[in-house]
């Protein structure tokens, strides 16, 4: 009897180490709580991880893991990552939109009026998409555009086009290994630092409909009018007011080394144009026979599809929604990217100058 108690009692302990051991474990998966996933690229990874942060400060439990990508590839990755390891946010251009959305990859998200009312229109219309209906499927936290930096003390800053051309022409005619206006351009052309030479001579890319939308049936790439200004620029290449043999470098060089007196460039290069030690101003491409409006482009955050396979769905729309689109967190983004930020309110803590000019270099875009 004494032996049957004895085994007995080592059951009856066994047993319950057991289930301690279980509840344990079970415990220790509801303390470790949800994981909120981030893609994020370099620049932004540590302003991201302090707002993640911040934002867990009132959500306790939830643990959240950013994971640096170059933001190149993020869009193309999305489509090809396995479902365990893919992101519940994104940090997004706006032209990934279009087909992210189509392809189901990224949900909508709401915006309350009142936050809208802090973003002008043309951001979130950026990461809106729908044929019948449109939605939004970003919260924009930077914009960017190119402009055109003068130096100062080399030339007068021009308030006409034909005295851009002039200025730059002499300057050019000054010194052998001078160039007109420092754009960039290379082997594979490059739209986007030209676009300011195509929309002022009446070229756009999309036109809008009486609702004010993006109408993808009106291309303006070859309308009437770009082609009837369109002669100007072979008149401009023989001149060598731009050329299209310039790439990044060289076009940055050689208004660093006071070759070139104007310069095409956007917010990518503050840094450098603020350490050089050259006094300049940066201003839009004064109008041609339209206004020369840059490209807009649009930084962002967006929920993927994945947040509701991981169960984190009202946390990463909450996160986006609510938190990302407060002034402090646009103006962080926003200085860790070297970008002037989306949300108006920030926007007024800009100190750079530099970010102020490109701003108003993109007015009318």
């Amino acid at each position: 009897m004494k032996s049957r108690t004895r085994v007995t009692a080592l059951l009856v302990v066994a047993i319950a180490g057991v289930l301690a051991a279980l509840a344990g474990s079970i415990h220790g998966a509801r303390a470790a709580g949800p994981t909120l996933t981030i893609w994020a690229d370099q620049n932004r990874k540590d302003a991201v991880t302090q707002l993640a942060n911040q934002w867990i400060a009132k959500n306790p439990g939830v643990t959240v893991n950013v994971v640096v990508k170059d933001f190149g590839s993020i869009r193309d990755n999305l489509g090809t990552v396995d479902a365990t390891t893919a992101p519940d946010v994104i940090l997004a251009a706006h032209d990934w939109t279009g087909q992210l959305a189509a392809n189901g990859l990224v949900e909508p998200i709401y915006l309350k009026p009142a936050v809208k009312k802090e973003f002008p229109a043309y951001t979130l219309n950026a990461f809106s998409y729908g044929l019948a209906v449109k939605k939004l499927y970003g919260v924009p936290t930077q914009i960017e555009n190119i402009g055109l930096v003068v130096n100062t003390k080399l030339v007068k800053i021009p308030t006409t086009f034909a005295q851009l051309e002039k200025e730059a022409l002499a300057y050019k005619a000054k010194k052998s290994g001078n160039i007109a206006i420092a754009v960039q351009q290379g082997a594979g052309f490059d739209a986007y630092h030209m676009y300011p030479f195509f929309s002022g001579l009446g070229g756009y890319v999309f036109g809008t409909n009486s609702a004010g939308n993006l109408d993808a049936s009106n291309i303006g790439v070859a309308n009437k009018n770009f082609l009837k200004n369109a002669p100007l620029i072979d008149k401009w290449n023989k001149e060598g007011l731009v050329n299209s043999a310039l790439d990044y470098s060289t076009a940055q060089n050689a208004f660093l080394k006071k070759q070139a007196a104007f310069y095409i460039t956007g917010p990518w290069a503050t840094q450098v144009l603020e350490q050089s030690g050259i006094k300049f101003k940066i201003i839009q491409v004064p109008k041609i026979i339209y206004p020369a409006v840059p490209f807009l482009g649009v930084q962002g955050a967006m929920v993927t599809k994945y947040a509701s396979v991981h169960g984190v769905d009202a946390l990463a729309q909450d996160f986006v929604s609510n938190y990302i689109p407060t002034p402090a967190a646009q103006l962080a983004l926003a200085v860790a990217n070297g970008r002037y930020p989306a949300n108006t309110i920030a926007g007024k803590q800009v100190t750079d100058p530099v970010l102020a000019e490109l701003l108003l270099a993109a007015e009318g875009s």
